[in-house]
C-alpha cells in the first residue's frame, strides 16, 4: 500500500488536478493547449537535453537493457496489430494505429516521476537511456509502417517513404532536445565547459517540465471520452499494461540486468500509452476514437497495474 499512496498517487493527483480544472471550466481548451505547448515544445525538450547531456554514454548504453525494453514494445505492437487485423477485422491503417497504442508507453511524463518517487533521482539513468531513443525509434517505425500502408497501389519508392518518416521525426521538439543533448554531451567530453548560469537556466526549465506536463495531461485527457469498440480498447490496455512489462521483466531477468536497470526498464514498460499515441492516429485520421479511449482508460487502470509491477520488482 505504501507504493500506491506514496509513489503512484501523487503523480496521478497532479494529472487529476488538471482533469478537474477542465471539467469545472476553470481552464479553457485554449489554455490547456497553451500549457501543453509550453511543456512539450520547450520545457520537456530542455529536460531531455539536460538529462542526455550528462549521461555517461559509454557506461549507461547497455544494449541488453534496450533490447529487453524494445523487444517487449515491438511484440506488443505486433500482437496489437495482428489481432486488430484478424480478430477485430479492422483495415490495415486502423490496425497500425492500434498497434502503435500498444507500442508507445508514456515513458517520460509518467515513467520518470514514478521511477523517481519509487527509487530516487539516481535511479533515472536507465529511464533516460531508454527515452533517448524512444521517440526517434518508435515514431520512425510507426510513420514508416503507416506510409507503406498508405502507399499501397502508388508508385512510391522505399527511399521516399523513409525520407517522409525521417523528416517527420526530426521536426519533433523532443527529438530535437535529445539530439542537442547528444551534441552537448560530446562537446563536454571534448572539454567544453559551459558557465554555471547556463546550467542554472536549464535546471529551472527542467524543473517545470514534469509538473506542468502532468497537469496539462489531465486537461487533455478530459477531452477524451471512453467510447469506441470495447474489444479494441481492451486489446490496447492488455498490450501496454501487461504484455509489454511482462516481456521486459522476463528478458531483464534472462539477460542478468542489474537491479537499477530492471527497475527502469519494467517501470517504463508498465506505463499507459502516451497522448502521442492518439496524436499519431489523429495525424492519419484512423482509429482515433479507439486510440483516445485507450489512452484514457489505460491511464486510469495503470494506477493499479503500476502498483502490481512495483510490488514484484527487486
Amino acid at each position: 500500500m505504501t507504493a500506491l499512496f506514496d509513489v503512484i498517487l501523487p503523480v496521478f493527483l497532479v494529472v487529476g488536478f488538471g482533469y478537474v480544472a477542465c471539467w469545472r471550466r476553470m481552464l479553457s481548451e485554449v489554455a490547456v493547449d497553451g500549457i501543453m505547448r509550453f511543456a512539450q515544445t520547450f520545457a520537456v525538450p530542455v529536460l531531455l537535453f539536460n538529462a542526455i547531456a550528462h549521461l555517461d554514454l559509454g557506461t549507461n548504453y547497455n544494449p541488453l537493457l534496450l533490447l529487453a525494453f524494445y523487444a517487449g514494445a515491438f511484440l506488443s505492437f505486433a500482437l496489437g496489430m495482428g489481432l486488430a487485423l484478424r480478430w477485430l477485422k479492422r483495415p490495415v491503417e486502423d490496425a497500425i494505429a492500434i498497434g502503435f497504442v500498444c507500442l508507445f508507453s508514456n515513458s517520460l511524463l509518467l515513467g520518470v516521476p514514478i521511477t523517481e518517487r519509487a527509487y530516487g533521482p539516481e535511479a533515472l539513468v536507465g529511464n533516460f537511456t531508454i527515452i533517448s531513443i524512444h521517440s526517434p525509434l518508435l515514431y520512425t517505425f510507426g510513420i514508416t509502417a503507416m506510409e507503406f500502408a498508405r502507399a499501397r497501389g502508388h508508385d512510391l519508392s522505399l527511399g521516399r517513404v523513409a525520407l517522409r518518416a525521417l523528416s517527420g521525426v526530426l521536426h519533433t521538439p523532443m527529438v530535437i532536445g535529445i539530439l542537442c543533448g547528444f551534441v552537448m554531451n560530446l562537446l563536454i567530453q571534448a572539454g567544453l565547459v559551459m558557465p554555471e548560469g547556463f546550467w542554472g537556466a536549464v535546471r529551472m526549465m527542467s524543473s517545470a517540465a514534469l509538473p506542468v506536463a502532468l497537469f496539462g495531461l489531465g486537461g487533455i485527457l478530459y477531452r477524451y471520452r471512453p467510447e469506441g469498440e470495447a474489444r479494441a480498447i481492451a486489446l490496447c490496455c492488455a498490450g501496454s499494461l501487461l504484455l509489454h512489462p511482462a516481456v521486459t521483466f522476463g528478458l531483464s531477468k534472462l539477460f542478468g540486468l542489474g537491479v537499477a536497470e530492471i527497475r527502469s526498464a519494467v517501470v517504463t514498460a508498465a506505463m499507459a500509452p502516451g497522448v502521442n499515441a492518439y496524436l499519431f492516429a489523429s495525424i492519419y485520421g484512423v482509429a482515433k476514437r479507439v486510440s483516445a479511449s485507450a489512452v484514457l482508460v489505460a491511464t486510469a487502470l495503470s494506477i493499479l497495474t503500476i502498483w502490481f509491477w512495483l510490488s514484484i520488482l527487486p
